[in-house]
């Protein structure tokens, strides 16, 4: 990948991994997921269009104002900045990063937005009972715990949540020898405040009509039915907005670089139109 650096607002430098050919799409990464776990997404585009990622704002790689008092407005601003460096008038946000992708639909000059599994709470339409608990969690340092909460409280149909609480919290405690879920632990305090800025922009699905881009909202078939619901519903709000359900899909595909979401969100980007 090439590699550059821009400046955001407050004066705080944003490098930007660049990657492929064609039109710009800036990739906007889930707060529980480090940037580099998309370069299989930027692969499976980049030869149809320029990728480019950054960390957002508080993640590793990251810097983070030291008062931790990082919000929407920063990473919009941050966003803005790689706009500017870049070019791109599209972006491709995943979880957290898709809330990121619509916020700034209504305030950044953006011609294309597509999202998968976007974290949203539309009218109420996300469990916050699982956050206090979370946040004692993070804050004793049991991060198998706070792992097991927060699986629990996000994917509510997940095997974590189906399964006896000491049961689930033992399966995490074993599986936190593994390299992937420790870097997830990490990312932890981020994932909960991130949580809490999305309940804050609780709102109707009106909220995001005066989004004037195109907007693809997709959804896994096989991710909490949450998620597909607030894209049916924000798909009817947003004056150009359509919501594809893609089958055979989790929360994790778009890491994974799924081909039934890889094919949809790639003709959505060119412009052409999607089955």
């Amino acid at each position: 990948m090439r590699v550059g650096t821009t400046t955001s607002a407050d004066g705080t430098p944003i490098t930007v991994h660049t990657t492929g050919t064609g039109p710009d799409v800036v990739i906007l990464h889930d707060g529980s997921v480090p940037r580099e776990h998309y370069h299989g997404l930027a692969e499976a585009l980049e030869h149809r269009f320029t990728l480019h990622l950054y960390d957002r704002r508080d993640l590793a790689g990251a810097a983070a104002l030291p008062d931790g008092s990082d919000t929407v407005a920063t990473d919009l601003a941050d966003l803005s900045a790689v706009l500017r460096h870049t070019g791109a008038r599209s972006v491709l946000g995943h979880g957290s990063g898709g809330f990121l992708a619509l916020r700034a639909g209504l305030n950044l000059p953006l011609y294309r937005i597509a999202v998968y599994d976007p974290i949203l709470s539309v009218s109420g339409r996300l469990a916050s009972d699982f956050l206090d608990p979370l946040e004692q969690a993070v804050r004793s340092g049991d991060q198998a715990r706070a792992l097991t909460v927060l699986s629990r409280g996000t994917h509510p149909d997940g095997l974590a949540a189906k399964l006896p609480f000491g049961l689930a919290l033992q399966l995490n405690r074993l599986l936190q020898r593994t390299s992937s879920r420790r870097a997830m632990a990490g990312l932890l305090p981020t994932v909960l405040r991130e949580i809490r800025r999305v309940r804050e922009h609780d709102g109707p699905p009106a909220d995001y009509a005066g989004i004037t881009a195109e907007v693809l909202l997709t959804a896994g078939a096989r991710s909490p039915e949450h998620f597909a619901e607030n894209c049916r519903t924000l798909a009817e709000a947003i004056p150009h907005g359509r919501a594809v359900i893609i089958p055979g899909a989790d929360h994790d595909a778009a890491v994974a670089a799924h081909d039934e979401l890889v094919r949809p969100v790639s003709r959505f980007l060119a412009g052409a139109p999607v089955a």
